[in-house]
């Protein structure tokens, strides 16, 4: 891409901040979101099945919405793509909370996962430029700043559940407030364009073999994350007779252990090697997962939840990165690595209220440990090797030296 001549360190440095910004904020719509689905549970009149179906929308909407965000971003350039995405993202908050049944439910959350998945498509193209630019590493970093809005989003959505607020009215200064916000971050972000004469990106990329793999381990680990996400509030109220406070709390501890994680990604990766750091996260959130279904205590399902998203924080960062130098076109591998995670968020709340309601919660929770091991058996697959030239020069598959 081509845009600014302005990259001065400097310049940069002011970018990733707008960047980081821009993913805080994205995150913390979903945090707002997720300690309220208790409250629209309830407000729809939902059972834990149905309530599975409604959640399988949001990741239907961005799977279906996601290539448009490419040609979007072709045409108007990546600031301005960015800009009116994120502002649709944000103000579709507003839209679950006021849903009276199933039906209205799941249009609200098409909508709402349409407007989530191109947005983040958006800010992670801009994030790989702007990585690419610096040369150094920061996509970890950028995605903890997304689960550090995700924690603000939820600490904010915890106090108002205490508080007994109607989720229509949080929600709606919430949206107000983060589009604010979004607006504002935007503006310091890099002001790219395609090339001229540059093919339009294709409506659909299926992954290429090489990133196959790579997806799948993406894959566990997006299923965890969307179970827990979405169920955890959920699991505390129902399974261990948690009151709502206490239950989006168990939220705020997920997206807390996930922010802190990311945010130091990056240098435990450069300084143990993506293979063994996936390893040991996928240790930890199967150790979690124990926790939870063994948990007859909410303080002790907070901690396996905690250790879930401490343990799978940094590795669809790392499948991003694995894929882009999987093969000789970064581009569709990222694509299609997407698309297998987005798969993933698709599945997981809907298989999760399924199993629930065949079975158990519990149950459910144990299929999640199971996948969390999965990522143990499974990290060497991210022992790729650059390819592309011009890609930033870290290997991140065995411990870094002094970086370039």
């Amino acid at each position: 891409m081509t845009g600014e001549t302005d990259l001065s360190p400097a310049r940069l440095r002011h970018a990733r901040f707008a960047i980081a910004a821009v993913f805080c904020t994205h995150g913390a719509v979903t945090g707002s979101f997720a300690t309220r689905i208790p409250w629209i549970q309830d407000h729809a009149q939902l059972s834990a099945g149905t309530l599975g179906l409604a959640l399988a929308f949001p990741a239907l909407g961005a799977a279906v919405a996601m290539p448009l965000a490419g040609r979007i971003n072709h045409r108007f350039g990546a600031r301005a793509a960015l800009r009116a995405l994120l502002v649709l993202w944000t103000l579709s908050l507003i839209l679950p909370s006021l849903a009276p049944n199933l039906a209205t439910l799941c249009f609200a959350l098409f909508v709402y996962g349409a407007t989530a998945g191109m947005a983040d498509v958006a800010m992670n193209a801009l994030g790989v430029e702007t990585e690419n630019r610096l040369g150094r590493s920061i996509m970890s970093s950028l995605h903890g700043m997304w689960s550090v809005g995700a924690l603000i989003g939820s600490a904010a959505g915890t106090v108002a559940a205490h508080a007994g607020a109607d989720a229509r009215l949080h929600h709606l200064v919430a949206a107000l407030a983060l589009t604010a916000a979004g607006l504002v971050a935007v503006r310091g972000v890099l002001d790219l364009h395609s090339a001229a004469g540059a093919q339009a990106p294709p409506h659909f990329a299926l992954p290429p073999k090489s990133a196959l793999l790579i997806g799948a381990i993406g894959f566990c680990a997006v299923f965890a994350e969307g179970a827990s996400m979405d169920w955890s509030a959920v699991y505390l109220r129902d399974v261990l007779d948690t009151n709502a406070g206490d239950a989006a709390a168990c939220t705020t501890a997920f997206a807390l252990t996930m922010a802190l994680a990311r945010l130091v990604g990056d240098r435990v990766v450069d300084r143990f090697g993506a293979v063994r750091t996936v390893r040991a996260g996928g240790l930890l959130a199967t150790a979690g997962g124990v926790l939870v279904v063994a948990a007859g205590d909410p303080a002790v399902a907070i901690a396996g939840f905690g250790l879930i998203g401490l343990g799978i924080a940094v590795v669809v960062p790392l499948a991003f990165a694995a894929a882009a130098r999987s093969g000789p076109a970064p581009a569709q591998a990222i694509a299609g690595v997407a698309t297998i995670t987005y798969t993933s968020g698709l599945i997981a709340p809907s298989a999760i209220g399924a199993v629930a309601d065949a079975t158990s919660l519990v149950v459910s929770f144990g299929l999640v440990t199971l996948l969390a091991f999965a990522l143990v058996a499974g990290a060497a697959v991210l022992r790729q090797k650059p390819a592309a030239a011009g890609a930033v020069p870290v290997d991140r598959d065995e411990p870094a030296g002094i970086r370039p």
